[in-house]
């Protein structure tokens, strides 16, 4: 039997602030557990005078429901003026599961750089 040690990680999220805007960046699962830390995590930043918040999905290993409720809730945030709020997309099986759900197009994404997430683009 081989491990996978990644499956044995426990859940973190990383935060590298880059002048106004932030990366957020969970790594794992982002499931009913994990959602409420990424989300107080990202209003904490926010609250603190981050107006450009992005959240890098490339190191989640599951997404939910619930996950997928955060995007949409921090998107309809961003929509209402004061914040850009945008995703670099993650692994293309949740791009997919977006896309089915008919949530991907209503996110902002934005290269994996995090440069620039002002403009509205769409996942590959």
């Amino acid at each position: 039997m081989t491990i996978d040690h990644a499956e044995l990680e426990p859940f973190r999220c990383e935060v590298e602030p880059e002048r106004a805007t932030v990366r957020v960046r969970p790594v794992g699962e982002l499931d009913l557990a994990t959602v409420p830390l990424v989300d107080t995590e990202l209003a904490e930043l926010w609250s603190v005078g981050f107006t450009n918040l992005v959240l890098d999905l490339r190191a989640v290993r599951f997404l939910d429901s619930t996950g997928i409720r955060m995007l949409l809730a921090w998107q309809a945030r961003s929509s209402a003026g004061g914040l850009v709020f945008a995703v670099i997309p993650g692994p293309r099986v949740f791009e997919r599961v977006l896309q089915v759900a008919g949530v991907a197009e209503h996110l902002t994404y934005c290269p994996a750089n995090g440069s620039s997430p002002a403009g509205r683009t769409t996942a590959d």
